[in-house]
């Protein structure tokens, strides 16, 4: 089989596998060698993720218009920050792919946060992308755009969560959040879960990471 394929064999998109696919097949089918085989286990479960020599993007494009979903109905000041991770989980009922993160901040006027986002695959606990990067609000309640370097592949049924850990000052925070929101342009449908432990209080109902920035799938 490796002699068929040659060099093609770097084009399976193993590191898009999940670890359960991965074990239940690939890992099994006499095609990788022992060595292949305890890297792509690695990729899937330590950080940082050593080089495994595999296409690790989509084959699926983004196409279309930019969405966001917004999860809450209003704002509130103040929300602080001690170095914990703003986190709420949610899953869809479609493909997408996330692009980033809209955030809260100061309501002491313009300022600059350093920010790590976070995309974290809530089977395997694996971060599926993040970004240390900074942004600058304007002092009001708008959320502030934060993005991924590449967009992020999201399944449907699949839970995720995102994570958010601000430095700065204290920032505005939603109230009233949604639960199951039903993006209509998009004909996505959003369903949001408290993500328990060190959450920074962020929950479905409360807290930061306001908003979702997407596209859908086109194949």
């Amino acid at each position: 089989m490796r002699s068929t394929l040659g060099s093609a064999l770097q084009l399976i998109r193993f590191p898009l596998m999940s670890v359960e696919e991965f074990a239940q097949n690939a890992a099994q089918c006499g095609l990788l060698s022992d060595r292949e085989v305890v890297n792509l286990f690695l990729y899937y479960t330590v950080n940082p993720k050593p080089q495994v020599g595999y296409v690790d993007r989509p084959r699926s494009v983004i196409s279309g218009k930019e969405s966001v979903v917004s999860r809450f109905q209003r704002t509130e000041n103040r929300w602080g920050y001690c170095g914990t991770s703003d986190r709420i989980k949610f899953t869809v009922d479609q493909q997408i792919y996330v692009v980033g993160l809209g955030l809260y901040g100061s309501v002491h006027g313009p300022h600059e946060y350093e920010v790590q986002i976070r995309i974290i695959h809530c089977g395997t606990g694996r971060t599926l992308a993040e970004n240390d990067t900074s942004f600058v609000c304007d002092g009001t309640a708008a959320a502030n755009r934060v993005c991924f370097r590449e967009p992020v592949e999201i399944l449907s049924g699949v839970t995720y969560i995102a994570s958010a850990c601000l430095k700065g000052p204290d920032s505005f925070y939603g109230t009233k959040g949604l639960r199951r929101i039903v993006h209509q342009a998009a004909e996505v449908t959003f369903q949001f879960t408290y993500a328990a432990m060190n959450n920074n209080g962020t929950s479905v109902e409360d807290g930061q990471i306001p908003e979702i920035i997407f596209y859908t799938a086109k194949h």
